[in-house]
């Protein structure tokens, strides 16, 4: 969908027209309280009765990626969703878009790790996975993101499928002063043309998709399984600590099934696929925690896992390597005038490599934050495992900047955000005494200074090493010719598929989740054709 600002209104009476009515009404229902009396779709692992016969599918990881393909699974197979977390609803922390500052704190929810490269980060562990936890934001890849995505051959499926998610858990959304203020400044600044509102990936300024409904209530991918999933079919049972999968003894190593533990009742399973050709474990981990399992699993390099004394099943060397966080930089502004709340909506997307984005008011605050982002960064690290817990953080390394194209890159956006702040437009929400990142202040910035204009690349090259951040965006772990097949099979073993973050050499469009659930969903429906 991609509309200019003057149809902003037909397309938000089209969003909400008749023949989504349905659509609508049910995610209202994620309201917790609802949600609890009538989707009661997830149980506790301390109290699940999992399946003797077996199942057709069991899918590791009820993140993003898992909900998408457990309901689509479903609609045709016997599935059991396993993930590690507890549930998101009834959490006015997470469920709630004025609580996002709190809710990338609540340990319990976003697992912190420290990288090797001394930057904070955090991996979800709830149902519903990133999307029960981070900004929310919406968007598509492009089309030449899409074609070199292995396995995307019909791209009527890939729109249908980006809109299954959209009418299900998105929106566009009507944007506030700040919000509109941002895109003008993106605008000013150059950061052009105007594309309106569309959850198209186009160069310029945009508004963009939100998992936020108009009353502030996120509506996580976990919101998915009510809507689409044949709950008959599907077995969601949380707090459900998958530490490794289990192999036949003999001949090709074949997927059988997995070992759990309940994280609150401390209480071993082991649960089994299905004897059937088609069944299959399916990892949807995410980029950090699907390596680490295949790893535990015994697929993985063989020296590193004989180290940790673990039985090689696969010597599988790329599993955990290549792994790419994307550089990110953040200005915290104090604005002298009131900010509506909002997190992600406007967004700036610059050929030379860089993602702007904003938010405003976190905590009901009166502050604004300012993003930029490497796109398509070079550097890229690998993951080791510390303990043999899989609830336990592996060691992570992304080698920011080992590249120095990545540097520039970091470089070129901040010079753009800074203008961004220079601009009559954002004025409102800035003072004149606001720091600028490569020195002085709005009033007198340093990049105005003839004198001290040639040492301004020098000046943020500085500040992208000392503001260093991430945006949560990190891929690559399990690579397609490297630890994957082209139809996401596990190289080196049978009955095992992974299908999330860690399958992409590129994090797509501005903010990767839209696409990830996708893909998803799109290899759910080829498995449901084939079967």
């Amino acid at each position: 969908m991609h509309v200019n600002e003057a149809n902003e209104k037909e397309v938000m009476r089209d969003h909400f027209s008749p023949s989504r009515c349905f659509i609508v009404v049910l995610t209202l229902l994620s309201v917790p309280a609802t949600l609890a009396l009538n989707f009661s779709f997830f149980e506790e692992a301390a109290d699940a009765r999992f399946a003797p016969e077996g199942y057709d599918y069991i899918i590791v990881g009820g993140g993003a990626c898992g909900c998408a393909l457990a309901a689509t699974l479903s609609q045709k197979f016997k599935v059991l969703l396993l993930e590690r977390g507890d549930s998101p609803y009834g959490y006015p922390v997470l469920m709630r878009e004025e609580n996002f500052a709190v809710s990338m704190l609540d340990l319990a929810h976003s697992q912190a790790f420290l990288t090797t490269d001394l930057v904070l980060n955090a991996r979800a562990r709830v149902l519903g996975g990133g999307t029960s936890i981070n900004g929310g934001f919406m968007t598509r890849a492009p089309k030449s993101e899409i074609d070199s995505i292995v396995g995307l051959d019909d791209y009527a499926q890939v729109n249908a499928s980006y809109e299954w998610l959209e009418n299900g858990i998105s929106s566009l959304p009507r944007t506030g002063p700040f919000q509109t203020a941002y895109k003008n400044a993106l605008l000013q600044a150059g950061v052009t043309p105007d594309n309106g509102v569309t959850y198209d990936h186009l160069p310029g300024a945009k508004v963009g998709g939100t998992l936020f409904d108009g009353n502030g209530t996120r509506r996580p991918a976990s919101n998915l399984l009510p809507l689409y999933a044949n709950l008959t079919n599907v077995q969601v049972v949380i707090n459900a600590l998958v530490q490794k999968i289990i192999f036949s003894g003999s001949g090709t190593p074949k997927a059988v099934g997995v070992q759990v533990t309940g994280r609150l009742s401390g209480k071993t399973y082991t649960v089994l696929l299905r004897n059937s050709s088609k069944s299959e474990v399916i990892l949807t981990a995410g980029a950090i925690g699907t390596p680490q399992l295949l790893m535990l699993s015994g697929i993985g390099p063989r020296d590193h896992l004989q180290a940790k004394k673990i039985k090689v099943v696969a010597d599988s060397p790329d599993v955990g390597k290549h792994i790419v966080d994307n550089p990110s930089t953040r200005v915290y502004i104090g604005s002298p005038s009131p900010v509506e709340v909002s997190l992600i909506q406007s967004v700036g997307i610059d050929p030379s490599g860089t993602y702007f984005e904003g938010l405003s008011s976190p905590q009901k605050s009166p502050i604004v934050v300012v993003t930029q982002k490497v796109a398509k960064p070079r550097s890229s690290g690998e993951i080791r495992l510390l303990t043999l817990n899989a609830d336990d953080n592996p060691q992570v390394t992304f080698n920011y900047f080992k590249d120095s194209v990545d540097m520039q890159t970091c470089v070129s956006g901040a010079n753009t955000l800074e203008e961004v702040l220079l601009t009559s437009s954002f004025s409102p929400f800035i003072t004149a005494f606001q720091p600028m990142p490569s020195g002085g202040i709005v009033a007198a910035p340093n990049r105005r200074n003839p004198l001290l204009k040639p040492t301004i690349n020098i000046t943020l090259a500085l500040y992208c090493r000392t503001a260093l951040a991430t945006m949560w965006h990190y891929h690559g772990s399990c690579r397609v010719g490297k630890v994957v097949d082209r139809t996401y099979r596990v190289i080196g073993v049978e009955k095992l598929r992974v299908l999330d973050s860690s399958v992409f050499d590129f994090s797509p469009g501005t903010n990767p989740q839209s696409t990830f659930m996708m893909l998803a969903r799109y290899m759910g429906l080829e498995m449901v054709k084939q079967a």
